[in-house]
Order: C-alpha cells, then structure tokens, then sequence
C-alpha cells in the first residue's frame, strides 16, 4: 500500500511516499480503508522532534516508533478480525489513532475499543476525518471545567482546530463565549456563534478585564498570570497539550493556593465521545472547518502550510475519493 514515511526528523520534505506493506488485523482489530486523514499540530511536532522531549518516546536519532503519521482518520471498513463484534465490513467509521499515528496510509488496523465509531451520517469522508482529535478534545477539557448553561468562556486561538469545536460546543451547552483570533479569522468565529471576538493584533489580552469562569487556550500562546487573575473565583484555566515546565509549575501552586484550577494535558481517545458528536453533528449542532484539501502525496506542501501557524481550523490530506 501507499503511505507517507519519514525516516529523519526535520522539515517538510523528510516525509515520502514509499509502498509500504498493507497491516493484517488482529483478533480484536479492525482494518480501515482509509479515505481521508488531517495534518494535526501532533504530527507536525513529532516530524520536528519538538519539544526534543519526543525523541525519548520515538527515537534519540530518528523516528523507530512511529514513522507514518496521521493522527486521525475516516475510511470504510475493509476487514475485521474474528471477535470483533462492534464493526463489520463495508461499515463508514471515523476515528483517532491514538500515539499510534500511522493514518497517512491508504489502510490502518485500530482496536473496535479503541476511539472509532460510526461516521456521521450527513458529513463527507473528508469533513469526518478533521473531527476526532479536535472534537472530543474540546469536548472533554470542557466537561473538566464543569460547563454549564450560563458559564462565561473564553476560547483562546478560537480559529483553530480545537477552538472551532470548543466556541461550537460551549454555545451548545448555554455558554456566553468569548472568541480570540486574528484579524482576518474574526468573522469565521462569529459564524461560529461566538458572542463577541476579540482581535489580538487590535486588543491585547491584559490582566485586568471582564472576569471569565472558563479560560480554554487551544494554542499554547495564551499569557498566564493574565488568564490567571482573569477567572472568576473558582474558574477553570484550561491548556490544552501543553508541556512548558513553568506553566505546569505555576498551575500547580495555583491549584494548590487558591480556588481557580489550571488543568493542562492531553485528551484520550473515546468511542463514546465519538458517537455523541456523531449524534451532534447530525443534530445540525456541531460542523466541522475545513481551511484547506490536499492529495496523500502533497503531504509535505500542507505541513509546510500548517508550519506557518496559520490554518483556520483543519488541514485535510485526501487518501482517497469519497
């Protein structure tokens, strides 16, 4: 089969289409033809080896672990191993890989209990795949926070991948959501159901302000003691994938002083968060925003794209046709 490798860490051109050999499902495992993938932030820092931190997870030198990327997909089941009983061939499934990555193929085996579930009916193989990582992301770091109908949110980078479905979804849930993006991304925020957007490159996110009881930063820039003394007494800081030693050092202290909770890490793959986007989705509640399509073999032009920190919400690599 076709699939992107890298055998190096660096820039874009280390990725290159190789043939590689077609994985065979275990006993529990299910085989996805795989028919679209994104280019994620993930994929992106485990090409580059940044932070140098995961070198210790893929490879001192080069990458062992995982050299085909992809962190999420959407394809149609081709095959399925004899004690699966969740899936069954010609099955339309969308799924996260988990640390597994290895989507930037035309086939991949994942657990039936791993994060795949039943594609949404009303989306194209393309519009699925930029779901899974975002989505349940979004969803779950909210629920850490205790959202509610009424809760004054803030999304910071709310054009990104992440913040597309965190603006969506904390205004399915009731919020009153604050937006924070570019210039040119302002109206796709508003499209959204942002209740306001603020601007960066206009209006600087200072320390004092409106008080907020969720902070959501999806992109790692956001200012700490800032977002810190802007949460409402026993507000949520939320960070999502972020690994900054003094961040987490100063989460902690204050967690441990105060009623505000910083929370930080990363999401975990969950079919059942899965399957309730799905029903979301088909609801008309939640879509997602695609910025920009390329071919399986253009890998190394989007994440060149994706490198320059610009994309509004997700990039797609098309495996295969719909």
């Amino acid at each position: 089969m076709k699939a992107i490798v890298y055998e190096r860490y660096g820039p874009p051109n280390v990725l290159q289409l190789r043939e590689v050999a077609k994985p065979v499902p275990n006993d529990d495992e299910i085989m996805i033809k795989v028919y679209a993938t994104t280019v994620a932030a993930g994929d992106c820092r485990l090409r580059k080896a940044d932070p140098f931190l995961a070198r210790l997870f893929n490879g001192l030198w080069r990458p062992k672990r995982i050299r085909i990327l992809g962190f999420e997909l959407a394809g149609v089941v081709e095959s399925a191993g004899s004690r699966v009983t969740r899936f069954k061939p010609g099955d339309s499934v969308y799924a996260a890989c988990g640390i597994s990555f290895g989507a930037y193929a035309e086939y991949k085996c994942l657990p039936e209990n791993g994060g795949v579930a039943l594609k949404p009916a009303n989306m194209t193989f393309e519009e699925a795949a930029a779901v899974p990582v975002g989505a349940y992301t979004a969803l779950q770091f909210l629920r850490k926070a205790n959202i509610q109908s009424g809760s004054r949110v803030l999304v910071y980078g709310a054009s990104g991948s992440v913040g597309t479905y965190a603006v969506q979804l904390s205004k399915y849930f009731g919020a009153e959501v604050t937006g924070l993006c570019s210039t040119s991304n302002v109206e796709l925020v508003k499209s959204l159901g942002a209740d306001r957007v603020i601007d960066y490159t206009k209006e600087k996110f200072a320390e004092e302000g409106p008080s907020y009881d969720i902070i959501f930063d999806t992109v790692g820039k956001s200012p700490f003691q800032a977002c810190v003394k802007r949460l409402t007494p026993n507000g949520f800081y939320l960070r999502a994938y972020h690994v900054d030693f003094l961040p987490i050092i100063g989460g902690l202290w204050v967690n441990a002083t105060s009623s505000k909770k910083v929370i930080g890490g990363s999401s975990k793959e969950s079919a059942e968060d899965l399957m309730y986007l799905k029903e979301l989705i088909e609801a008309g509640k939640l879509r997602s925003v695609i910025d920009r399509r390329f071919p399986l073999e253009q890998a190394p032009e989007a994440h060149s794209y994706v490198d320059l920190g610009h994309k509004k919400g997700n990039v797609v690599l098309t495996v295969r046709g719909d």
